[in-house]
Formats: structure tokens, C-alpha cells, sequence
């Protein structure tokens, strides 16, 4: 006889951003009806799986495991379901249906959170505008002294640059400034909170990583993701805290979250707003 397979709500997997469809609803318009598009894919390129809830059609991620009953898990990417490998199709769509108010309602949520994470796409032109230190930094051109300047009271970066620049020239200096200014305010941010911790790291070096914000090695080597320039020092200085602290703990034991409290005792906040925005949903550069 088998067991009943009552559905389990698990945690989110992870933040990562994919354009995949959370759920389709039908459309009010009088066009002829369009081909049935292809079934989106999984994070992993497999094909998702659909049910049909009375108007709406659920797209899911199946896994098979050893687990005992079904699991539920959203985030970004959509529905994922993990059920037992003796489970029916059947029985799973059974539970999906018993929870579908459940699920649409988280989907939404999460929907809603990635249109408002979102950034737009630069445009790379005098007027220009991006983050900078958790401010709006306004590009201009033709900058009267023929330097590159920096006004902080105004959030005006002046380029060197004349009023028809290509694009790419802009987007290429706004980019060597950004990270001069990442490798010099990383580094007294560095200064600062490894003497607090009575620390020393051997090296440090900015990173481009696609999902990671920092990284420290067991030899002392520090990796910090320089587009953290972005957000406010608040955020930065979380980053720094967190890789030094992997100096004393090279681990995320309660131990290694005492460390890193001890010298940046608002970590957690900080710390969920960067779970919130990872690297891949800021600025197009």
C-alpha cells in the first residue's frame, strides 16, 4: 500500500534571475488563435512540465528523490517540485491542485520582487545614469578642464569625452572609473575592518563574478566583486566584514556569524539586502 504524499512547502532555492514564465493566463484579444509555443526550459535545460489549473497553465520543474513526500520550492526561476520516486504524475498534479492558491500567490510575489529589483539597461549618451555608492551618478560630457571629474555635491561624473562620443567609449570610461574608485574605497574599507578584527589578509583584487560578491582563500587572498560599487558603503563594508571573517573561520559556522557581528554588528540586514539583488540583475555594463 502506498503512502499518502501530503504536500510540504519548502524554502527557496536560491535568487538567481531567469526569463522563464512564472504562469500564462489567456488573453482577452479577438486575434486567431497562435501556434502553441514551445515548453520553456528549466534552469538546467530540461523541459518543464504544465498543468492546466481551470484558466491558467502552471509551468514546474520536476525532481525525483529518495525524499518521503512531496516538496514544493519557489523562487526566481519558478516551481520546482521534488517528490519521491514512486509518486505518480497523477498524485503530484493532485497536489499541486490542492495548493495551487498557495503557489500562484508566491509566484506573484516573486514576480512582483523581480520587476521592482530589476534595473534598466544603461544608455550610454551625455545625461547618462547609474548607481554609484547607493546614489545616482548623472554622466556628462566635454568636460571643461579636459579631466575626468568627479562631483560629489552634484552625483556628476564629467568625461573628457565630446558631445558625440560613441557609446562604447563612454560605457568604457564610466567603467575604468567605477572600478578605480571599487580598488581604492575596497581597499580602506579593507584597512579599516581588518584592524578591528585584528586580522591580516595577504592580498586583494577586484573580481568580475557572476554570482558572488567576494571570496577569501585559506592563504589570506581576498576577491571582492567591484560592482558592490554600486551600492552603499553600508552594503561594502557587510562584503568586507564577511571575507575577513573567513580569516578567523573558514566556514559559516554560528562562530564564523559571531565573528563577523563583532565588527559589523548590522550584518543582517545587509546581508538581505544583497540575497535580494544579485550580480546579474544590476546594471547592464
Amino acid at each position: 500500500m502506498q503512502k499518502s504524499s501530503k504536500p510540504q512547502p519548502a524554502a527557496a532555492l536560491d535568487s538567481r534571475q531567469l526569463d522563464l514564465p512564472l504562469f500564462d493566463e489567456p488573453g482577452k484579444s479577438d486575434a486567431p488563435p497562435q501556434p502553441k509555443p514551445a515548453a520553456p526550459l528549466a534552469p538546467d535545460g530540461s523541459k518543464l512540465r504544465s498543468v492546466t489549473l481551470g484558466a491558467r497553465t502552471l509551468y514546474y520543474a520536476l525532481r525525483r528523490s529518495s525524499r518521503r513526500s512531496i516538496g514544493f520550492a519557489i523562487d526566481s526561476t519558478g516551481l520546482t517540485i521534488t517528490a519521491p520516486r514512486w509518486v505518480t504524475l497523477a498524485d503530484i498534479e493532485t497536489a499541486i491542485a490542492e495548493k495551487q492558491r498557495w503557489i500562484f500567490t508566491k509566484l506573484t510575489e516573486w514576480q512582483t520582487r523581480t520587476e521592482q529589483r530589476v534595473m534598466p539597461r544603461v544608455d550610454w549618451k551625455n545625461g547618462a545614469e547609474l548607481p554609484y555608492l547607493g546614489q545616482t551618478v548623472h554622466v556628462t560630457l566635454a568636460a571643461a578642464n579636459g579631466l575626468l571629474t568627479y562631483d560629489a555635491a552634484q552625483n556628476m561624473l564629467a568625461l573628457p569625452l565630446p558631445a558625440h562620443a560613441d557609446p562604447q567609449q563612454i560605457k568604457d570610461r564610466v567603467q575604468g572609473w567605477l572600478q578605480s574608485e571599487a580598488k581604492r574605497i575596497f581597499g580602506e574599507r579593507l584597512a579599516v575592518y581588518a584592524q578591528r578584527l585584528g586580522v591580516t589578509y595577504r592580498a586583494y583584487a577586484l573580481s568580475s563574478a557572476a554570482t558572488r560578491w567576494g571570496s577569501c582563500s585559506s592563504d589570506g587572498k581576498i576577491r571582492l566583486n567591484w560592482r558592490l560599487i554600486h551600492f552603499p558603503l553600508s552594503i561594502i563594508d557587510y562584503v568586507v566584514a564577511h571575507e575577513l571573517a573567513h580569516l578567523r573561520e573558514m566556514n559559516h559556522s554560528p562562530r564564523f556569524w559571531q565573528t563577523v557581528e563583532s565588527i559589523f554588528p548590522e550584518f543582517r540586514e545587509a546581508r538581505q539586502t544583497l540575497k535580494h539583488h544579485p550580480p546579474e540583475l544590476l546594471p547592464t555594463l
